[in-house]
């Protein structure tokens, strides 16, 4: 089934509450000016718009100069509240599980006495994190984001690679390193750990958060096989 059929059947409900959220707020808005806004394809915008006005959640009209005007529906109103509440709820469940997991694994850090880190991945994860290290003697130095550098996160400078952490650090260097990326974790684990081998850096001083589910096997297969 290609996507517009999946958006037909289901769609992604953050994308649903952002259309009736854009439409809420300018009834004239434009197809493309909404997949701007979505940061989504033409086409794919195209048939979300369509599967609101089949579910009666947004009716069209048309205007003059070959325009649409779209407004939300009593339905589309009580919708939009619905996956408000429902995107507010698992915003708030996934702070309280990051929060938990960065208070257990800053509190890991500093028995270990690391005191100076570096973060891998900009986001609310990172921040989430950075709070979290406030509460302990562990410094987070900078965040490591090739995407996202010249930027600041939690009120921290984004580094573009982890050369840029180790001079930041200077003299007290880094005792480790905390992946916080959420769009590819696992790969981007095991790519530090294999450039921080490089230099002669311990498998162990690269760490992350429990919720980001990071396998660790490839790490004790390889230790195993060293002793």
């Amino acid at each position: 089934m290609g996507e517009r059929g999946r958006v037909e059947d289901a769609g992604n409900p953050d994308i649903v509450l952002s259309v009736l959220t854009s439409i809420e707020r300018d009834c004239a808005i434009t197809q493309r000016k909404l997949a701007r806004e979505l940061g989504i394809a033409l086409g794919l915008t195209n048939a979300y718009l369509r599967r609101c006005v089949r579910k009666g959640l947004v009716k069209m009209r048309q205007v003059p100069i070959n325009r649409y005007a779209y407004y939300l529906t009593p339905q589309g109103l009580a919708e939009k509240s619905r996956l408000t509440a429902q995107y507010l709820t698992v915003s708030l469940d996934f702070f309280r599980r990051a929060r938990t997991d960065c208070a257990a694994l800053f509190g890991q850090c500093e028995a270990r006495g690391w005191r100076t880190v570096a973060l891998y991945g900009a986001g609310d994860l990172a921040e989430i994190a950075i709070l979290s290290a406030g509460e302990t003697a562990v410094e987070v130095i900078c965040v490591i984001d090739p995407e996202e550098h010249h930027q600041r996160c939690g009120g921290l400078p984004i580094v573009p690679d982890l050369d840029t952490a180790l001079a930041r650090a200077g003299s007290q260097g880094l005792h480790g390193i905390i992946v916080t990326d959420m769009r590819s974790p696992q790969a981007n684990f095991d790519s530090l750990l294999s450039t921080l081998e490089l230099i002669g850096r311990p498998a162990g001083c690269v760490v992350a958060p429990s919720l980001l589910r990071i396998s660790t096997v490839a790490i004790r297969v390889t230790e195993e096989a060293a002793s």
